[in-house]
């Protein structure tokens, strides 16, 4: 069912919804808190808390015995990851692996890829991606003697261009990891039609996807995009700390996963080194139940394409101030509503705290894109401000945030 607060043309998600997230009535001197720190994690709903909370006080156990609370415990997670294949698309459930973060599934599927290259095999990578789909595939790949190949995005626009890849791709590539969409400005390229490129010109190679920052904005269909690996993390979607990592099960079945003797054998139980967070889990799959409760997210990317447009367009009035990264209100649908801004004169943690002091929660530095900010020439400015909005977030709050950035604008950072 669709929520009030959702339904209907593209409105102000104000009532309902706000009330089901407690952080969101925080107050800061006496305003009300504006929390545009959702691309380092999402704010909570009522429901997640409530749900980890009854799994520790009723059916806290280990997986595999022959108790209540153990087979409970089974149940949540056989239950989460059917949800979870059913949010990604994934043909099976088992195709769906849990672990403590992204980094850490990432860092153990590339020492198992790596297992398969040689000296002379190509390893394709992005300067656009969070740090987390570069270095574990580097590393990877020099433990292998492969060679690895950047693909570079156009700093005029923060895009990756296919004939960028097309330059790369030959008979010898065996990997490629690329973003889904930016963490840092926002940026989502075109995911399906760099797969297709990958198929027609390397055939043999692999793709993992890093969906982490697209996943809280937008549908995801892994079967659609036909990509062979995609990672995400439930703390960007309203979830708790949990990393979920999608893999063909082909692949997963075929891989020799780095694990200790008397563990699972197949997938996904060959994949989950120790001991999972079964209360995370739980949470997860409440996560999942609250997205579905207000829509989805065919609904939720409906409502924030007016947020990115609203924001692009208000943005023009605040001088000197530039948003890197597409800015075009007319291509709202290339790019979450993620923006990452400098202002003339403003060192990016400087202005991160006046903001803050008035309520507005913003980050400020490279956020593990250390690239990103490197090719844009940033690195000594402090990296980016960046403000995300989510779709708990108001039409007001993004006229607050740009009425607050105009006047910071012209008063100066001597004030």
């Amino acid at each position: 069912m669709t929520s009030p607060a959702l339904a209907g043309a593209l409105s102000v998600p104000h009532g309902e919804l706000r009330a089901l997230f407690p952080s969101l009535g925080q107050q800061v001197d006496g305003r009300d808190a504006v929390f545009l720190d959702g691309p380092g994690g999402t704010q909570v709903p009522l429901s997640v808390m409530e749900a980890m909370s009854a799994y520790l006080s009723r059916d806290n156990a280990n997986t595999g015995g022959s108790f209540i609370t153990s087979q409970r415990t089974d149940a949540a997670v056989a239950s989460a990851r059917a949800e979870t294949a059913r949010f990604l698309n994934a043909a099976r459930s088992e195709e769906i692996v849990f672990g403590q973060n992204s980094t850490s599934l990432w860092f153990a599927l590339s020492r198992a890829l790596a297992r398969t290259w040689r000296a002379g095999d190509e390893i394709i990578v992005t300067s656009l991606d969070h740090d987390a789909n570069i270095t574990p595939w580097t590393l990877a790949a020099r433990d292998a003697g492969a060679t690895v190949r950047t693909w570079e995005f156009r700093t005029e626009d923060c895009t990756l261009r296919l004939e960028g890849l097309d330059a790369l791709l030959t008979d010898r590539t065996r990997h490629i990891a690329f973003t889904h969409a930016s963490n840092a400005v926002g940026t989502i390229p075109d995911v399906a039609g760099a797969i297709r490129r990958v198929r027609a010109k390397s055939p043999g190679a692999t793709v993992f996807i890093d969906a982490v920052h697209h996943t809280p904005h937008n549908p995801v269909d892994v079967r659609a995009l036909d990509c062979d690996f995609l990672g995400c993390s439930a703390y960007k979607f309203c979830g708790p700390h949990l990393g979920i990592l999608y893999g063909k099960y082909e692949h997963l079945d075929r891989l020799e996963a780095y694990k200790v003797r008397p563990s699972y054998a197949k997938p996904p139980g060959k994949w989950e080194t120790g001991t999972q967070s079964f209360e995370s889990i739980s949470g997860l799959r409440a996560a999942l139940a609250y997205l579905e409760s207000v829509g989805g997210m065919e609904r939720i990317h409906e409502y924030e394409l007016g947020l990115v447009r609203a924001f692009l367009e208000q943005a023009r009035a605040v001088p000197d101030l530039t948003i890197h990264g597409l800015t075009d209100p007319a291509r709202a649908g290339e790019r979450t509503p993620t923006f990452g801004v400098t202002l003339e004169g403003w060192n990016a943690s400087a202005l991160a705290a006046q903001l803050g002091a008035q309520g507005i929660f913003v980050w400020d530095g490279h956020f593990y894109a250390v690239d990103v900010i490197d090719r844009l020439g940033l690195k000594d400015r402090g990296g980016l401000v960046r403000i995300g909005f989510a779709h708990y977030n108001t039409h007001e709050e993004v006229t607050r945030t740009i009425g607050a950035l105009k006047e910071l604008a012209e008063r100066g950072p001597a004030a």
